[in-house]
């Protein structure tokens, strides 16, 4: 199981690189890849400023609880789970946290 938990954490932090590559840096926001691989919390955070405003907050937050992925907090377009599903994760091991558990079980992804 070990094997599978560190393919999970390779996999995790590869989807969140590409998507740090896909929205980039620019001079006043910048984008954090936030990895804790020893309690298995991974985060994108973005920071700076905009046209006057503040820019501060958590893009994707994934973590991995009992050899699954809880994406905590998803504030993409398309969404990152089938992103991960794509990379070689089964969607069995795939939960929506951000979602009600009573409109997980409409999904196809687990429950919990």
């Amino acid at each position: 199981m070990d094997f599978l938990i560190n393919q999970y954490r390779h996999i995790i932090k590869r989807v969140l690189e590409d998507y740090a590559d896909f929205i980039g840096n620019d001079e006043e926001v910048k984008i954090d890849l936030v990895l804790d691989e020893k309690n298995d919390h991974y985060l994108l955070v973005e920071s700076g400023w905009k046209n006057g405003y503040r820019i501060y907050g958590t893009l994707l937050h994934i973590d991995l609880i009992d050899h699954k992925l809880w994406i905590q907090h998803d504030g993409t377009e398309e969404g990152i789970a089938n992103d991960l599903v794509a990379a070689g994760i089964p969607k069995a091991h795939i939960i929506l946290g951000f979602k009600s558990p009573e409109i997980r079980k409409y999904t196809e992804f687990a429950v919990s």
